[in-house]
């Protein structure tokens, strides 16, 4: 019974009689509070016989239940023609309201999809993010770095567009993947046709299809065509792209004589706690890892089983790629439904297996020890450890960049100089919450002459990265530039150039502190002035704006030592270095008398020496430029 007031009236809402009038056929039940929020979503096979059971005395003695049962205010009922539609209905509208009785989804990362748009001009692009917009969707790629060199391959060979230009209107001249043939330049007239382009975008699409066989027909047609009109050069294209596929079928061919797709799934739980763990096997072989954590489950008494199910819905429904075989440690009620459903989506049958012996149970016992070892990193990690996760996350959203939870890694870049003179880059590092002062570095610049901030920029991104990738070095979860969009530009085209756009970069620029992300330079990110996300981006920006201003005064000092001792007339280098060994500074030597300088050198050279420290110099202006 409750009492409900509206437009000034008071009525009396039975929700016990209200359920006995139920139909009952298949469908959804929303339970409301008073504020007409939904608090609950629920699937029946039989809606009258499933929304009675909640008004039962028997069952409001479950802790969950009776809670849901005193808040709720109201239900409606959404019916459907059948089961499998009633779960995925379910599962539409728990994303959409969050309900808080629901067990809800909290997956620690996402995985990448490769996204061919649906344009005059369609183009190619990384992606976490699946919407019905019209475009196709291929993946997800485990591990997330395959569809980056997925992306590297179709811009190397094929050449779709991957920039954000407005390809609507003509430009005045080719974008930079242009320049580096990596694209067919569709932003500027002349440059390709349709017909060339959209062929390129049809080899793509059957390149992420997996059906290079036929790709690799097209090819040879092509190939052939050109050698005979003497076009040699097109021809050695089509001859250098069916090698390349034909390496890439050798391997497919290897790698699926050792097992089928599937996802393996663990579970470890204490009381309103959960850790699920999630292997993802393809070709028989794990390729990476998915990890959910719940805090607080709505409902403590609620089984494994019952979990699992709502669990496995949640992640499975909906999802662009299904494996034909998911492995279960345990039954539970929905299983058959969400076998079904699955299938429908998949257009294949779709397996829920619950391994009892053999191999697929060994995978199906390691997958639960990684749950019970998730549960532990995370609910028993040290404050600081969980600090510095949320920290990260948070950054990844203010930003509004997929920052990668694994490599909580910041590496910060600035350039100073003296008008030009002795410049010098710094490189410095937050990682897990805290500066990594052991793995700073500091650079000269050695290839750039005067003041060009930009070179000097791609310099060093360059000399880093190289180095990085030739010794296997970790690479951080983000770049962080100090500077505006030239800076980010110049940085930008080094990452590509040694093939790490996946890498996410972004800058700080002074006076607004504006955050500049590729892509999205007309849009700059403005956190707010006391956002902890801020004050973590100015704290690394201002460490390595202190590094190299340190470096480049200890620069200048020294080439102030040695122009002021080489000035005097009668002294070389090899003169300084004695009188710098023995006094031991600049300072000390202008501090010795003549008698003590001319215990290091020639009584008359000595009294030269004192006489142009004392009497000729004058104090240089400093003037730094950062």
């Amino acid at each position: 019974m409750y009492i409900r007031c509206r437009s000034g009236k008071i009525y009396v809402v039975d929700l016990s009689s209200k359920s006995r009038v139920l139909p009952t056929q298949p469908g959804v039940y929303l339970f409301k509070n008073a504020a007409g929020g939904i608090i609950y979503v629920g699937k029946a096979k039989d809606l009258r016989a499933r929304v009675r059971t909640y008004f039962l005395a028997g069952s409001q003695e479950n802790a969950k239940t009776g809670s849901l049962v005193r808040e709720a205010a109201d239900f409606e009922t959404i019916v459907v023609d059948t089961e499998a539609e009633a779960l995925a209905l379910e599962n539409t509208l728990i994303k959409q309201h969050q309900p808080r009785f629901n067990v809800l989804l909290r997956d620690d990362k996402t995985y990448p999809y490769i996204k061919l748009s649906q344009e005059v001009f369609p183009r190619v692009s990384v992606t976490r993010r699946v919407v019905r917009d019209g475009s196709e969707y291929f993946g997800p790629y485990f591990p997330a770095g395959l569809a980056y060199r997925l992306l590297h391959f179709i811009q190397k060979y094929f050449q779709l567009c991957s920039c954000r230009r407005d390809l609507s209107r003509p430009h005045a001249r080719p974008c930079f993947q242009y320049q580096l043939h990596r694209c067919l330049g569709p932003c500027m007239p002349g440059l390709v046709t349709q017909e060339r382009y959209q062929q390129a975008a049809r080899d793509t699409r059957l390149f992420l299809s997996g059906r290079q066989p036929e790709l690799a027909r097209d090819l040879r047609q092509r190939r052939d065509a050109a050698a005979a009109g003497e076009r040699f050069e097109e021809a050695a294209g089509y001859r250098d792209l069916l090698t390349v596929l034909e390496d890439i079928q050798e391997r497919q061919k290897m790698h699926a004589v050792e097992g089928q797709d599937a996802d393996v799934v663990g579970l470890y739980r204490e009381g309103a706690r959960a850790a699920l763990h999630v292997f993802p096997m393809r070709h028989g072989r794990v390729v990476d890892r998915r990890e959910f954590f719940w805090e607080a489950l709505p409902d403590e008494e609620a089984s494994d089983a019952e979990l699992l199910g709502a669990l496995l819905k949640q992640i499975y429904l909906e999802q662009p790629y299904l494996p034909p075989r998911i492995d279960a440690p345990m039954d539970f009620e929905d299983r058959a439904a969400l076998e079904a459903t699955l299938t429908a989506q998949r257009g294949s049958r779709v397996e829920i297996a619950l391994p009892q012996r053999g191999a697929k149970k060994e995978m199906l016992e390691l997958a639960e020890r990684n749950a019970r070892l998730s549960f532990a990193r995370r609910f028993r990690a040290p404050a600081a450890e969980q600090q510095a996760e949320e920290q990260w996350a948070a950054l990844g959203r203010a930003l509004e960049v997929e920052l990668s939870a694994g490599a909580r890694r910041v590496e910060c870049f600035d350039i100073s100089h003296f008008q030009g003179a002795e410049t010098v880059a710094s490189m410095v590092v937050w990682a897990a919450g805290k500066m990594r002062r052991g793995e700073y570095r500091r650079y000269r610049i050695r290839e750039v002459a005067g003041v060009d901030d930009f070179r000097s920029m791609a310099e060093v991104v360059r000399r880093r990265y190289r180095r990085r990738l030739a010794e296997g070095g970790e690479l951080p979860g983000l770049i962080l530039i100090d500077g505006g969009i030239g800076q980010l530009h110049a940085a930008q085209a080094v990452l590509t150039e040694l093939g790490l756009e996946q890498v996410p970069l972004a800058s700080l620029a002074k006076r607004e502190e504006l955050v500049f992300v590729p892509g999205r330079e007309a849009e700059p990110v403005r956190l707010d002035h006391h956002s902890n996300e801020l004050h973590l981006l100015q704290m690394i920006r201002d460490e390595a704006h202190r590094f190299a201003i340190t470096f480049h005064r200890e620069r200048r000092g020294k080439a102030n030592v040695r122009s002021e001792l080489l000035a005097v007339p009668g002294i070389g280098p090899a003169t300084t270095r004695k009188l710098l060994r023995h006094f031991g500074s600049v300072s000390g030597v202008r501090a010795a008398d003549a008698a003590a300088l001319a215990e290091v050198m020639p009584e008359a050279r000595a009294q030269t020496v004192w006489n142009h420290l004392h009497l000729e110099q004058q104090e240089p202006t400093e003037i730094l430029k950062n």
